[in-house]
């Protein structure tokens, strides 16, 4: 490992690392502007120039690799003259926007100028103009401000892996446009704001919102997918403004999709913010009292049996644990399910229900198998991992179906369940691709699972990994794709029932009273059913709700997530429930107390306490031996995957008008075939 002076400190880098990276391991900050961690070295700059013994020049310390013996200065007044020379030359067209910039307070340009900037300039020629570019709803542009530091352009290839942007044009005519003059069309396309160290690329959707200094800032974690991104959720006077991605390289690395960063607006709209109560078809507005008393009066009148309850996509933990507590106990029954369809579930052992090669763990594969599976649509995070691994190691990705362009090449087959049959029992080349794999991923989509021979196939699977020894002590090659942010969860939490198809039971109108907690994908004909709804949306459980109880959205609670690996993260409280509405365990908790003049839980430290003593249990309890195998028949189907609408996925992106916007550029793009 090579070893040098920094400022006459000497460090010992790995081999390959830059002096920019050798500086910064000696505590010494350089100033950048093109260079990103994640991200190729462009080296154009130049603000990162520093001292080099025996260099007649300052050198650009991002691009020159570090080598043994070097000699580095940072802080010489060589090293001064000549950042605050190509500062004034960064300057010499830019204009002063600050006071109207949507970066001023967060700008990398504007930081660097206070160290670097110099009060007049050398430089007498009229500032250039650049005309405004079309990058789609989420990207506003100011062109005039563009450094030219290329951040943008090189994500979009490489990270996103979409080559629509890039520079035209030389020298001082040089832009930064989408060749076609449309919008970016990948779902990560919002991150080039985040990388923008100017104000050139901005958020159109938060324009002139409000200043950095004025937010309230709350780390937390994502519910769009079932990733779990590291997110900061940025609120100004309890109103979530913007969400912004957190590093965290397990997970997320630091980028989020555009559905995360873009959907909050929809915790503006279409909110429930009193209790319901629907008298000859119309809503009505009640109080807690009224509601509570009229749920306890439908009980006591119903048999215990002829009652359900669904838990649905966006519910934390402890909502989804209270839920179970309130049947078991209170209710006397376990008529509950988390599932909206009749997917295979197996949870005789965890790893039938996650993600076991873990995110990280996409980079150390050499083989990666879809089956039923989109990650672009299902995880987009995901996807970008899967992307980084072909970039990176050229790993092979092999997918049953065709599903469009997933940003990096694979080879699809012919999607029939037949194929999967013939592979997993042995005979195909793709066996043996899968066999000699070192470390191998199949990665199931829930598309998979709601077909007939899924468990058939499933467990075809899972043998011919454990007969091929794949199943090692460190490599798990079985993963599931699962879609929602609370399907893990829910799982782990054994919200779902074992013993008879209620889905089925409901459709056929056997149930008097459906309880449904932030439940929206059921579908079944409503006949004389009493559905109470619980939840922070007007969208489809309270149109057919009976009785609608407020609840709360993920950014105005307190609330665990199990993302699809199976990592445990807390979303914490950035802003309060609108108008009477309740955090969602405590509605469940004061229903309690109603019913049995006893609540569940004093507070909600014992709550989460019971819930983790639960879980802990549930882990030692699991037993490893098979279950009896009921559906084993195998029918050969066309796979068809079936996606969300992506824009629209959840109730909280179907309330927003950027995701409307979104899909409406999209279809635009369709409609007059120029999608790449």
């Amino acid at each position: 490992m090579p070893k040098l002076k920094v400022n006459d400190i000497e460090v010992e880098v790995e081999e390959g690392l830059t002096v920019l990276q050798a500086c910064e391991k000696a505590g010494a900050e350089i100033p950048r502007f093109c260079y990103h961690e994640k991200l190729s070295i462009a080296g154009n700059c130049r603000m990162c120039l520093v001292e080099m013994e025996k260099s007649p020049k300052p050198i650009a310390s991002c691009a020159m690799p570090a080598a043994e013996g070097m000699n580095i200065k940072t802080n010489t007044p060589f090293v001064e003259k000549a950042r605050k020379g190509v500062m004034e030359f960064l300057l010499a067209n830019h204009p002063l926007d600050c006071p109207v910039c949507d970066q001023g307070g967060e700008c990398d340009l504007q930081d660097q100028s206070m160290f670097y900037g110099v009060d007049k300039s050398r430089f007498k020629e009229n500032k250039r103009a650049v005309p405004e570019k079309h990058m789609g709803p989420l990207i506003k542009t100011q062109m005039t401000r563009c450094i030219h530091c290329t951040r943008c352009v090189r994500f979009a290839t490489e990270v996103a892996g979409v080559s629509e942007l890039g520079a035209i044009g030389r020298g001082e005519d040089m832009q930064i446009a989408t060749y076609l003059e449309q919008s970016m069309q990948s779902e990560l396309s919002a991150n080039v704001i985040d990388l923008c160290p100017v104000g050139a690329l901005t958020s159109k959707p938060y324009v002139f919102e409000a200043r950095p200094w004025e937010l309230k800032k709350t780390e937390t974690v994502d519910v769009m997918d079932a990733v779990g991104s590291n997110v900061r959720v940025d609120t100004y006077d309890w109103e979530v403004k913007r969400v912004l991605p957190i590093i965290n390289e397990d997970i997320n690395e630091e980028w989020i999709s555009d559905k995360t960063r873009y959907a909050c607006d929809g915790l503006l709209n279409q909110r429930l913010d009193t209790p319901f109560i629907k008298y000859n078809g119309k809503f009505e507005k009640a109080s807690w009292s009224e509601v509570f008393k009229i749920i306890k009066s439908k009980f006591e009148n119903s048999s215990n049996d002829k009652v359900c309850g669904f838990v649905g996509d966006l519910t934390n933990m402890e909502t989804g644990y209270i839920f179970k507590e309130f049947f078991d106990r209170t209710l006397n029954n376990n008529n509950y399910d988390s599932r909206s369809d009749n997917r295979f579930l197996d949870d005789s052992e965890r790893e039938n229900y996650i993600f076991n090669s873990s995110i990280n763990g996409i980079e150390d594969s050499d083989l990666i198998f879809l089956i039923g599976a989109n990650p672009r649509y299902e995880a987009t995070i995901l996807n970008a991992r899967i992307r980084k691994a072909f970039v990176n190691n050229n790993t092979k990705v092999i997918s049953l179906n065709d599903v469009g362009d997933l940003t990096y090449p694979y080879k699809n087959l012919d999607g029939q369940t037949q194929t999967i049959k013939t592979i997993f029992e042995g005979s195909e080349d793709i066996s043996k691709e899968i066999i000699s794999a070192s470390k191998p991923m199949i990665i199931i989509g829930e598309s998979l699972l709601k077909f007939n021979s899924a468990e058939y196939l499933f467990n075809l699977i899972k043998n011919f990994l454990k007969k091929n020894n794949k199943f090692t002590k460190d490599w798990n090659p079985l993963n599931i794709l699962s879609c929602d942010a609370a399907t893990v969860g829910n799982f782990d939490l054994g919200i779902l029932n074992r013993e008879k198809n209620l889905l089925e039971e409901l459709k056929c109108n056997k149930f008097e009273i459906v309880f449904l907690v932030g439940q929206d994908n059921l579908e079944f004909n409503k006949k004389d059913e009493f559905v109470i709804y619980q939840g922070s949306h007007g969208d489809k459980g309270a149109e057919i709700a009976d009785i609608i109880l407020p609840g709360s959205a993920y950014t105005e609670q307190d609330g665990y997530f199990t993302n699809l690996e199976g990592k445990i993260q807390k979303a914490y409280k950035a802003s309060y429930p609108p108008g009477e509405a309740k955090e969602d365990w405590q509605i469940l908790n004061e229903l309690a107390e109603v019913m049995n003049n006893r609540k569940l839980f004093n507070d909600k430290d014992e709550l989460e306490s019971s819930m983790f003593n639960y879980l802990k249990l549930q882990q030692e309890n699991r037993t490893t031996k098979n279950k009896e195998k009921t559906n084993l028949e195998f029918q050969n189907e066309k796979l068809n995957i079936q996606l969300k609408d992506y824009y629209f996925s959840n109730v909280i992106a179907r309330s927003s008008k950027t995701m409307v916007e979104c899909n409406n550029s999209k279809l635009n793009i369709k409609s007059t075939g120029t999608e790449g």
